[in-house]
């Protein structure tokens, strides 16, 4: 896969589940989201945007299937019990039982514990008595769930033939790659594929990476992906000649704008859609590899620098919403988190009525859907999906 825009093939999506009903008004913000959504309207939403995608020839895979089919193979089901048994935090004894339950557990159960965790209320029964268990609410998690898997997009990242599995930086979140390398190391449609980038390396999330034409990766740093993440993901995409040019993007450090893809998705092959606070001021670092050192200049006017890397005149922007109020309300609605589905046609939030309108006017197809629920954890089309295959463009 070389580009955010050639036509889509295959995609990994997460439907919501049990895990998004574990959220309350007391661990919401630590689970980062920023409601309680509605998880039966979350579903109907989430199931109308997989339409969309199938109906337009797009083969949709939902990982919660992908993961319970990779457990059939006992390597996959031993890694996936250590990542969800915390020894630490349970102590040996309760680790011990619960391993043994888990162990025990058909592959479907299994994929669902694992997704939506365990509170301690939940736990099987043990013999003697436990500390732990004593000094816990029956409510607080042996297990946490991990509602953040609806965006696939942050786990993994396809990189042409390569996957790059994510090292997630925020705490809620780190199970998630253990899922999704177990997913990739052990289902037999992935077995065989190579790997760009380590879970273990620095942080790197999917948010942050923007395929912007073959051989051109933008990949953002901030509150998600460090600049010692961007480096390790440059350095390995050059040793494996799956880039020439990788553009290093600074970002705001806050909520608003945690990953690239929040302020700036590409629409058609030289279109982005951009939050217009930024992109006069967006700058980038180019990297490129020489004489098998790094090579780093910069920064310079990031719609420059990425023009310059994909050998076109000039990146065209369409801003987000026509004002400042409301382009900053559509930048924070994920008006900017759109998901090409082919050059010149997206997927995006129905309710960013006046971005859709000038993605429309600038000659771009918007397929709208709905997303009052989905979009409670800030993530947009672009956030749900994990494309593993796009047909590549012309040359």
């Amino acid at each position: 896969m070389e580009s955010e825009v050639g036509p889509l093939q295959s995609v990994v999506l997460h439907r919501p589940g049990a895990e998004l009903k574990r959220l309350t008004p007391r661990n919401n913000d630590q689970l980062l989201f920023d409601g309680i959504p509605w998880v039966d309207r979350a579903q109907e939403e989430h199931d109308a945007f997989a339409e969309v995608l199938r109906g337009r020839g797009v083969e949709v895979l939902l990982l919660r299937d992908l993961l319970a089919e990779a457990l059939a193979d006992a390597r996959a089901r031993a890694a996936a019990v250590h990542a969800g048994v915390d020894e630490r935090r349970l102590g040996g004894d309760i680790a011990d039982t619960l391993r043994s339950h888990l162990g025990s557990a058909d592959d479907a159960t299994l994929a669902g514990v694992l997704i939506a965790g365990m509170t301690f209320e939940e736990l099987p029964a043990a013999e003697g008595a436990s500390l732990v268990r004593r000094m816990h609410h029956p409510h607080d998690f042996a297990i946490e769930p991990l509602p953040n898997l609806l965006f696939t997009r942050d786990s993994s990242a396809w990189i042409a033939d390569r996957v790059a599995i994510a090292a997630l930086a925020m705490p809620a979140r780190k199970r998630e790659s253990a899922l999704t390398d177990l997913i990739y190391a052990y289902h037999p449609r992935f077995r065989h594929a190579s790997r760009a980038y380590g879970a273990h390396s620095a942080p790197v999330e999917g948010g942050d990476v923007l395929l912007l034409a073959p051989g051109v990766v933008a990949i953002g740093v901030g509150e998600r992906t460090s600049p010692a993440g961007a480096e390790s993901l440059a350095r390995s995409m050059f040793a494996d000649d799956l880039a020439h040019t990788v553009l290093a993007v600074p970002i705001e450090q806050q909520r608003a704008s945690m990953h690239l893809d929040t302020v700036c998705t590409m629409v058609d092959t030289d279109k982005v859609v951009m939050y217009p606070a930024i992109r006069d001021s967006l700058r980038a670092y180019t990297l490129r590899a020489t004489d098998d050192k790094l090579d780093v200049a910069g920064p310079s006017p990031f719609l420059e620098a990425a023009a310059d890397a994909m050998g076109i005149d000039r990146l065209r922007v369409i801003d987000t919403g026509l004002d400042p109020v409301t382009a900053e309300r559509e930048q924070w609605e994920d008006g900017n988190n759109t998901l090409a589905v082919s050059p010149g046609v997206v997927v995006a939030y129905e309710r960013n009525a006046e971005t859709n309108a000038r993605l429309e006017e600038a000659g771009i197809e918007v397929l709208r859907i709905s997303g009052s629920e989905l979009g409670s954890g800030r993530g947009g089309p672009r956030c749900m999906s994990c494309p593993i295959s796009r047909a590549a463009l012309p040359r």
